[in-house]
């Protein structure tokens, strides 16, 4: 999860002046958690849902409403300004969305530098999935000029000097040459054309989604600042520049707006309305539990959330929400911020008014016979997370990419999406085992997630076992006997095809259907290919199988 890391004098400055202990007593009872502290400084742990909270600024409103020192929804002025920002229609099938502000009077003394880069470099993969859906851009707006323009350019044109770098270079030697630039490669490298931001007279703000320009690089001394957040998602877009805007405009920050200049549109950004949503008084106590808070109490414990509300009735209120609370997606959103300012402690704990009656589900049953059908033939079981990241469930295996569940707000850059296969686990276990004696065999027996537009929602669970084994003989005769014993343990007559399952070797593979009279199962065995193995930093061969079960 997203930690932010401050000092107690930081915090006091911005008006929370709390003893070192009651900070620490008190922070809990947000919604968040303690990573670390010592007599300077602070390490803090938010979820995912509250990008609002992962600087100073935030932290520090927050806590205002908490204990009562600011209260009601926060009010930023935002001036229009005259500048504008137009958007080549080129940028389209790249990345098409962007949003522009430009904050005056901010400050840059003592540690805030650090604070806003880390501040960016968070938002960067809860929101922007590590630069892919949104990336910032923060500049020193009193080097460059207006009229600014977000344009595509070739890869050996509109040479510039990169951040922390004394020499121009293209944007298609920034790919190769540059640390940024080869660690973010992937997300433009396959385009003819690069993204750049550029002022009126050329000079480079930025490469987005890869680097900022030395031109516009901030120090102490920057007082004005311009913020580019660009993406593809319009709506992350937006949220990102709200979240950043109102963290500076806590401290001073003046904001001014400016519009994004599309060819079939214009926009003005940013754009700080609040949202609206209704609650209603009996679903928070019954939500909360042991509670019988009135609509007037709620609207004190909304307004403590940093939010306002209107009592229209006994039982509902209309809340108004800032533009930066990205989370506050439905009702039980607004209850949870209820009973976050009542306080969880103050919630009495009572059991259920319900009793039932427990068996055994088939599967499990199922399950237990499998178990120990892979246990006899030697092999130990290992559990691993449904959460994993693309990079290790497709580019690591030599995967093409497909549709699967993402996760909208993870809480690593390496839970980023729900698997669809168990191979990936298995030889990430192996990876962070290779110091153990050869050989190694393991299994799982574990839940995978499908899209299937033809459910309620959307997604399909399937029952998955896998299993691999590495010694320095592995090959494909092992694998396809294992198999075949696997099944007749099973009841499952085996019968096998052809393959062009991309993680293997080819024509060391195969794919298996087991009939039986309760049905059928189907499912692939092989030789891992020599450059998935490398991928996972393995020097022994590898053969694997993956069975789907009904």
């Amino acid at each position: 999860m997203p930690v932010i890391t401050f000092k107690y004098e930081d915090l006091k400055d911005l008006g929370i002046d709390l003893e070192k202990d009651e900070l620490i007593n008190t922070i809990p009872m947000m919604a968040s958690d303690i990573e670390d502290f010592d007599d300077e400084e602070i390490k803090i742990e938010f979820f995912p849902n509250r990008p609002d909270n992962l600087s100073i600024e935030g932290v520090a409103r927050s806590f205002k409403g908490f204990l009562g020192l600011e209260t009601g929804l926060p009010k930023y002025d935002v001036e229009e300004s005259d500048e504008e920002v137009y958007v080549s229609k080129e940028v389209a099938e790249i990345r098409p969305y962007i949003g522009f502000a430009k904050i005056e009077n901010v400050d840059f003394s003592g540690d805030k530098i650090k604070y806003i880069m880390d501040f960016q470099e968070n938002l960067h993969w809860v929101i922007g999935r590590d630069r892919k859906k949104v990336a910032i851009g923060i500049h020193n707006a009193d080097v460059v000029n207006a009229p600014y323009n977000y344009i595509a350019t070739e890869k050996d044109e509109h040479p510039f000097v990169a951040l922390e770098m004394d020499k121009e270079m293209t944007p298609g030697e920034i790919l190769t040459d540059h640390e940024k630039g080869a660690k973010y490669a992937h997300l433009i490298e396959n385009y003819d054309k690069y993204p750049l931001i550029l002022d009126k007279d050329e000079q480079v703000l930025s490469m987005p989604p890869i680097i900022n320009g030395e031109l516009t690089k901030l120090s102490e001394n920057t007082k004005n600042i311009i913020v580019d957040v660009t993406g593809t998602d319009e709506k992350a877009v937006n949220q990102c520049l709200n979240i950043i805007c109102s963290s500076f405009a806590e401290v001073g920050g003046k904001i001014k707006s400016m519009k994004v200049i599309y060819e079939d549109k214009t926009l003005t950004t940013p754009d700080l309305t609040p949202k609206t949503k209704n609650v209603h008084v009996d679903l928070a106590n019954e939500l909360i539990g042991g509670t019988d808070l009135t609509a007037e109490d709620i609207k004190e414990l909304l307004e403590k959330a940093r939010m306002d509300a209107e009592i229209l009735n006994k039982n509902e209120l209309k809340v108004y929400i800032p533009s930066y609370r990205t989370d506050i997606l439905h009702e039980v959103d607004i209850v949870e911020n209820i009973a976050i300012q009542y306080h969880i402690n103050n919630v009495e704990a009572k059991l259920p008014d319900i009793s039932t009656v427990a068996y055994e589900h088939n599967w499990f049953k199922q399950e237990k016979t499998i178990r120990e059908v892979m246990i006899g033939l030697g092999f130990q079981e290992i559990m691993s997370l449904m959460l994993t990241s693309e990079t290790n469930h497709y580019e690591k295996m030599n995967q093409k990419e497909e549709n699967h569940v993402q996760v909208s707000k993870p809480i690593t850059i390496t839970g980023t999406m729900i698997r669809t296969s168990l191979l990936n686990s298995l030889m990430e276990f192996l990876e962070d085992n290779k110091h153990e004696d050869l050989p190694q065999k393991i299994f799982e027996i574990g839940d995978v997630l499908y899209m299937d537009d033809t459910t309620f929602n959307k997604t399909k669970t399937v029952k998955k076992l896998a299993g691999l084994i590495c010694h320095s003989t592995a090959n494909f005769t092992e694998i396809k006997s294992t198999v075949a014993s696997i099944l007749s343990n099973l009841g499952y007559t085996m019968e096998i095809s052809s393959s062009d399952n991309t993680s293997f070797i080819p024509g060391r593979v195969a794919n298996l259907e087991g009939k039986a009279k309760n049905g059928t199962i189907k499912g692939f065995f092989g030789e891992i290919s020599p450059e998935v193995i490398r991928n996972f930093e393995l020097e022994y061969p590898v053969i694997a199988f993956e069975i789907e079960f009904n």
